[in-house]
Protein backbone atom coordinates (compact mmCIF):
# COMPACT_ATOMS: atom_id res chain seq x y z
CA UNK A 1 0.00 0.00 0.00
CA UNK A 2 1.45 3.34 -1.02
CA UNK A 3 2.23 5.74 1.80
CA UNK A 4 0.40 9.03 1.88
CA UNK A 5 2.90 11.79 1.31
CA UNK A 6 2.81 14.71 3.69
CA UNK A 7 3.66 18.19 2.58
CA UNK A 8 7.02 19.13 4.14
CA UNK A 9 6.63 21.58 6.99
CA UNK A 10 2.84 21.44 6.98
CA UNK A 11 2.72 20.56 10.65
CA UNK A 12 4.58 23.76 11.50
CA UNK A 13 2.11 26.08 9.79
CA UNK A 14 -0.21 28.11 12.01
CA UNK A 15 -3.92 28.08 11.36
CA UNK A 16 -4.94 31.37 9.76
CA UNK A 17 -6.93 33.64 12.04
CA UNK A 18 -10.60 34.15 11.39
CA UNK A 19 -11.91 37.68 10.87
CA UNK A 20 -13.32 37.66 14.41
CA UNK A 21 -10.01 36.51 15.92
CA UNK A 22 -8.10 39.21 14.06
CA UNK A 23 -10.58 41.91 15.05
CA UNK A 24 -10.62 40.71 18.67
CA UNK A 25 -6.81 40.76 18.87
CA UNK A 26 -6.70 44.26 17.35
CA UNK A 27 -9.35 45.66 19.70
CA UNK A 28 -7.77 44.04 22.75
CA UNK A 29 -4.35 45.45 21.82
CA UNK A 30 -5.81 48.91 21.18
CA UNK A 31 -7.46 48.97 24.62
CA UNK A 32 -4.38 47.52 26.31
CA UNK A 33 -1.93 50.12 24.98
CA UNK A 34 -4.35 53.03 25.45
CA UNK A 35 -5.43 53.80 21.88
CA UNK A 36 -8.93 53.89 23.38
CA UNK A 37 -9.04 55.75 26.68
CA UNK A 38 -10.95 54.64 29.80
CA UNK A 39 -14.61 55.51 29.40
CA UNK A 40 -14.33 56.08 25.64
CA UNK A 41 -17.29 54.73 23.67
CA UNK A 42 -16.77 52.08 21.03
CA UNK A 43 -18.61 51.77 17.74
CA UNK A 44 -20.41 48.47 17.13
CA UNK A 45 -21.82 48.81 13.64
CA UNK A 46 -20.52 45.47 12.30
CA UNK A 47 -21.65 42.09 13.56
CA UNK A 48 -18.09 40.83 14.05
CA UNK A 49 -17.24 43.88 16.13
CA UNK A 50 -20.31 43.36 18.30
CA UNK A 51 -19.16 39.78 18.93
CA UNK A 52 -15.70 41.05 19.89
CA UNK A 53 -17.22 43.61 22.26
CA UNK A 54 -19.13 40.84 24.06
CA UNK A 55 -15.92 38.83 24.36
CA UNK A 56 -13.97 41.81 25.72
CA UNK A 57 -16.79 42.47 28.18
CA UNK A 58 -16.20 38.98 29.58
CA UNK A 59 -12.52 39.94 30.01
CA UNK A 60 -13.63 43.10 31.86
CA UNK A 61 -11.90 45.31 29.30
CA UNK A 62 -15.21 46.74 28.09
CA UNK A 63 -18.28 47.92 29.97
CA UNK A 64 -21.72 47.90 28.36
CA UNK A 65 -24.10 50.45 29.85
CA UNK A 66 -27.82 50.22 28.97
CA UNK A 67 -28.91 52.95 26.53
CA UNK A 68 -25.32 54.19 26.28
CA UNK A 69 -23.51 51.38 24.48
CA UNK A 70 -20.08 49.86 25.10
CA UNK A 71 -17.09 51.79 26.37
CA UNK A 72 -13.59 50.98 27.56
CA UNK A 73 -13.76 49.81 31.17
CA UNK A 74 -12.52 52.31 33.72
CA UNK A 75 -9.75 51.05 36.00
CA UNK A 76 -10.96 51.32 39.58
CA UNK A 77 -8.34 51.45 42.33
CA UNK A 78 -10.10 48.78 44.41
CA UNK A 79 -10.19 46.41 41.46
CA UNK A 80 -6.54 47.08 40.63
CA UNK A 81 -5.51 46.26 44.21
CA UNK A 82 -7.45 43.02 44.05
CA UNK A 83 -5.83 42.02 40.75
CA UNK A 84 -2.37 42.51 42.22
CA UNK A 85 -3.37 40.58 45.36
CA UNK A 86 -4.50 37.67 43.17
CA UNK A 87 -1.31 37.88 41.12
CA UNK A 88 0.84 37.81 44.26
CA UNK A 89 -0.92 34.69 45.56
CA UNK A 90 -0.98 32.72 42.32
CA UNK A 91 2.38 33.77 40.89
CA UNK A 92 4.39 33.36 44.09
CA UNK A 93 2.95 29.86 44.56
CA UNK A 94 3.71 28.93 40.95
CA UNK A 95 7.24 30.37 41.15
CA UNK A 96 7.90 28.53 44.40
CA UNK A 97 6.80 25.26 42.79
CA UNK A 98 8.77 26.01 39.62
CA UNK A 99 11.96 26.57 41.65
CA UNK A 100 11.62 23.07 43.07
CA UNK A 101 11.14 21.40 39.69
CA UNK A 102 12.96 23.55 37.14
CA UNK A 103 15.57 21.92 34.91
CA UNK A 104 18.52 23.73 33.33
CA UNK A 105 16.45 23.81 30.14
CA UNK A 106 13.62 25.58 31.99
CA UNK A 107 15.99 28.18 33.39
CA UNK A 108 17.53 28.73 29.95
CA UNK A 109 14.05 29.25 28.46
CA UNK A 110 13.14 31.76 31.19
CA UNK A 111 16.37 33.67 30.55
CA UNK A 112 15.54 33.83 26.83
CA UNK A 113 12.08 35.21 27.64
CA UNK A 114 13.61 37.84 29.95
CA UNK A 115 15.99 38.95 27.22
CA UNK A 116 13.19 39.06 24.66
CA UNK A 117 11.10 41.22 27.01
CA UNK A 118 13.99 43.61 27.59
CA UNK A 119 14.79 43.82 23.87
CA UNK A 120 11.15 44.49 22.94
CA UNK A 121 10.85 47.26 25.53
CA UNK A 122 14.13 48.80 24.36
CA UNK A 123 12.66 48.87 20.84
CA UNK A 124 9.41 50.39 22.11
CA UNK A 125 7.41 47.34 21.02
CA UNK A 126 5.03 47.00 23.96
CA UNK A 127 2.79 44.40 22.31
CA UNK A 128 5.76 42.10 21.66
CA UNK A 129 6.93 42.61 25.26
CA UNK A 130 3.49 41.60 26.54
CA UNK A 131 3.57 38.45 24.41
CA UNK A 132 6.99 37.43 25.73
CA UNK A 133 5.87 38.21 29.30
CA UNK A 134 2.88 35.93 28.90
CA UNK A 135 5.16 33.11 27.68
CA UNK A 136 7.55 33.75 30.58
CA UNK A 137 4.80 33.21 33.12
CA UNK A 138 3.24 30.32 31.21
CA UNK A 139 6.60 28.51 31.40
CA UNK A 140 6.68 29.06 35.16
CA UNK A 141 3.11 27.88 35.79
CA UNK A 142 3.40 24.83 33.54
CA UNK A 143 6.77 23.81 35.03
CA UNK A 144 5.32 24.20 38.51
CA UNK A 145 2.29 22.04 37.58
CA UNK A 146 -0.06 24.94 38.31
CA UNK A 147 -2.26 24.59 35.25
CA UNK A 148 -5.54 25.44 37.00
CA UNK A 149 -3.93 28.56 38.43
CA UNK A 150 -2.68 29.44 34.94
CA UNK A 151 -6.24 29.18 33.61
CA UNK A 152 -7.30 31.71 36.26
CA UNK A 153 -4.43 34.04 35.34
CA UNK A 154 -5.36 33.76 31.66
CA UNK A 155 -8.87 34.99 32.45
CA UNK A 156 -7.33 38.09 34.00
CA UNK A 157 -4.64 38.49 31.37
CA UNK A 158 -6.39 41.31 29.51
CA UNK A 159 -6.55 43.42 32.66
CA UNK A 160 -3.06 42.37 33.74
CA UNK A 161 -1.63 43.39 30.37
CA UNK A 162 -3.43 46.72 30.56
CA UNK A 163 -1.88 47.35 33.98
CA UNK A 164 1.55 46.34 32.70
CA UNK A 165 1.29 48.99 29.99
CA UNK A 166 0.17 51.49 32.62
CA UNK A 167 3.20 50.80 34.84
CA UNK A 168 5.53 51.23 31.87
CA UNK A 169 4.53 54.90 31.97
CA UNK A 170 6.65 55.23 35.09
CA UNK A 171 10.26 56.33 34.61
CA UNK A 172 12.68 53.41 34.62
CA UNK A 173 10.06 50.67 34.73
CA UNK A 174 11.02 49.39 31.26
CA UNK A 175 14.40 48.45 32.73
CA UNK A 176 13.52 47.69 36.36
CA UNK A 177 10.74 45.29 35.35
CA UNK A 178 13.01 42.93 33.35
CA UNK A 179 15.65 43.25 36.09
CA UNK A 180 13.10 42.04 38.65
CA UNK A 181 12.21 39.09 36.43
CA UNK A 182 15.89 38.19 36.15
CA UNK A 183 16.13 38.10 39.95
CA UNK A 184 13.23 35.67 40.00
CA UNK A 185 14.93 33.49 37.39
CA UNK A 186 18.24 33.61 39.26
CA UNK A 187 16.54 32.29 42.41
CA UNK A 188 14.78 29.59 40.41
CA UNK A 189 18.13 28.64 38.89
CA UNK A 190 19.63 28.28 42.38
CA UNK A 191 16.73 26.07 43.41
CA UNK A 192 15.73 28.55 46.13
CA UNK A 193 11.91 28.60 46.35
CA UNK A 194 11.76 31.11 49.20
CA UNK A 195 13.98 33.67 47.47
CA UNK A 196 12.13 33.20 44.17
CA UNK A 197 8.72 33.74 45.80
CA UNK A 198 10.04 36.76 47.71
CA UNK A 199 11.44 38.31 44.51
CA UNK A 200 8.05 37.72 42.87
CA UNK A 201 6.13 39.43 45.67
CA UNK A 202 8.55 42.38 45.65
CA UNK A 203 8.13 42.72 41.88
CA UNK A 204 4.33 42.69 42.12
CA UNK A 205 4.28 45.09 45.09
CA UNK A 206 6.36 47.59 43.14
CA UNK A 207 4.09 47.23 40.11
CA UNK A 208 1.01 47.75 42.29
CA UNK A 209 2.37 50.98 43.78
CA UNK A 210 3.24 52.32 40.33
CA UNK A 211 -0.12 51.37 38.82
CA UNK A 212 -2.11 53.00 41.62
CA UNK A 213 -0.02 56.16 41.33
CA UNK A 214 -0.46 56.25 37.56
CA UNK A 215 -4.22 55.81 37.88
CA UNK A 216 -4.45 59.27 39.41
CA UNK A 217 -3.35 60.79 36.09
CA UNK A 218 -5.66 58.85 33.74
CA UNK A 219 -8.35 61.07 32.17
CA UNK A 220 -11.86 59.58 32.22
CA UNK A 221 -14.28 60.59 29.49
Amino acid sequence: MAKTQQTPGLDTLERPRTLKESALASLRAAITVGVFAPGERLGVSRTVVRECIRHLESERLVSVIPNAGPSVAVLEASEVREIYEIRALLESAAIRSCARQATPETVAALKRHCQAIADALADGDVIAALGHTRRFYETIFVTGNKRVSWDLVERLNGQISRLRVLTLGSAGRATSGPANLRRIVAAIGRGDPDAAARACRDHIAAASRIALAQLEHIPIF
